[in-house]
């Protein structure tokens, strides 16, 4: 039995009670939102990772992606990466692997987290084949029921990608065509076949294995703006219609999902995409990649991400894909991986501080800090600090004999109008 069969039956479970209490929200509008699919709890009934809530009334979550490539293959790198993603923030791993033992890779990232673990399928299809056209759709379905028998909680999986889609990219006017990897594999293998996108025309049987795994699908969206001028057009919005009728179908069958979106989008343009997603696709959880705002950052794509991120969130956007300073560039760093759960960590609570259901706790956060910042309290600034570390690192590096900072020192304004109004306070009683 599936958690969403558990929910239409008003059944409470564990992972029900735990998101509910990591949320501040009672379990039984969480049992409600699963049973609606707007909250979504990737949680494979053979894995163990933590339990994890996204979507309606949820904190905003944050996803890392790592993995190696056909180019650089270090298992240990990647499972540096996987740890330094939870400790840093990162609710969510996808293991993104094309090069290697990716069946290795994946079991050695599934050991080294506790987080829910999500992947894409369709590379391990590819992987055995010079050319991703010469994977049948054996393949591919083999690849997915391989990696819901391992434990993974969620995977991605390009459904949306089907001729309608592929026609409307055709007569569009696109500079830079598809930017999904999965959805490149997918329509060079329809192209090359002259055959339609077997996870669109066998989508039960996705649903079939998904089901039996309690595996949460992931509809990929293969046709997502790779730049700024491709944004909102009839290719993506094709794709978002397509989506839309297949959420429904999987809630038919008692299947978790949730709904990627748009890549690069214009910061005019994020409200409309991130509502008519949630509009045609009847309030799933909505999982972004960025969207990044501006194309001409390599290098600071953490932050067009993050700037995205922020505004997406505030108008519904339910979970972040991070980006790092290696978007576009390389393959990234451990270090870059920190500094990019660091930044999408700082935009999802923005966005929170603004969100239904989330709005009181988040400002509670902030309220607290202000209190030490008034206070001077350093010690209490870095525990509530996203990165203590960092802030701790900073300060001490260029500390004064001042028990401010070194930028104002005695001179402080907080400092001097403290003591002036305590000074005054003494003299009025006086």
């Amino acid at each position: 039995m599936t958690l969403m069969e558990d929910a239409k039956k008003g059944t409470i479970t564990p992972q029900m009670k735990v998101v509910a209490d990591a949320e501040g929200i009672d379990v039984e509008t969480v049992c409600s939102c699963i049973t609606k699919g707007w909250i979504t709890i990737p949680n494979n009934i053979g894995g163990n990772s933590r339990h994890v809530g996204i979507g309606k009334y949820m904190s905003t979550k944050i996803n890392a992606n790592i993995g190696t490539s056909r180019d650089y293959v270090d298992i240990g790198e990647e499972v540096k990466k996987a740890k330094a993603s939870e400790i840093f923030g990162a609710d969510t791993l996808m293991d993104l692997s094309t090069g290697g033992d990716l069946d290795l890779i994946r079991q050695k990232v599934m050991d080294a987290v506790n987080i829910p673990i999500g992947t894409v399928p369709v590379y391990q299809a590819a992987a055995s084949h010079k050319a991703v056209v010469d994977m049948s759709s054996d393949d591919m379905f083999n690849a997915v029921r391989k990696h819901a028998k391992d434990g993974i909680d969620f995977v991605t999986v390009h459904c949306g990608v089907n001729r309608n889609a592929v026609e409307r990219l055709k007569t569009g006017d696109r500079i830079m065509n598809v930017v999904s990897r999965g959805g490149a594999f997918t329509i060079a293998w329809m192209l090359h076949n002259d055959q339609e996108n077997p996870f669109y025309a066998e989508y039960d049987y996705l649903l079939e294995i998904s089901h039996e795994y309690d595996m949460t699908v992931s509809l990929g969206d293969g046709m997502r703006p790779g730049c700024i001028h491709d944004a909102s057009d009839r290719p993506a919005f094709m794709e978002f219609i397509t989506l839309g009728e297949l959420v429904k179908r999987a809630r038919a069958e008692n299947v978790q999902t949730f709904v990627e979106g748009p890549g690069h989008v214009p910061i005019d343009e994020v409200e409309l995409s991130v509502k008519g997603m949630k509009q045609l696709c009847d309030g799933a959880p909505l999982y972004l990649l960025g969207p990044l705002v501006t194309d001409i950052a390599p290098g600071y794509d953490h932050i067009t991400g993050a700037i995205g991120g922020t505004l997406a969130g505030m108008h519904g956007a339910d979970f972040l894909c991070m980006t790092t300073p290696s978007e576009h560039l390389a393959l990234p760093t451990v270090n870059d991986i920190r500094e990019g759960a660091t930044v999408t960590k700082i935009a999802a609570h923005a966005a929170d501080l603004v969100k239904e259901g989330q709005r009181e706790r988040a400002r509670a956060w902030d309220i607290e800090m202000a209190h030490a910042r008034r206070d001077l309290d350093w010690e209490s600034q870095y525990r509530l600090a996203i990165n203590g570390e960092r802030a701790r690192c900073i300060r001490e590096s260029r500390v004064t004999g001042s028990d401010a900072c070194s930028m104002c020192g005695d001179l402080c304004a907080m400092k001097i109008v403290r003591d002036a109004l305590s000074d005054n306070k003494y003299s009025s009683q006086k």
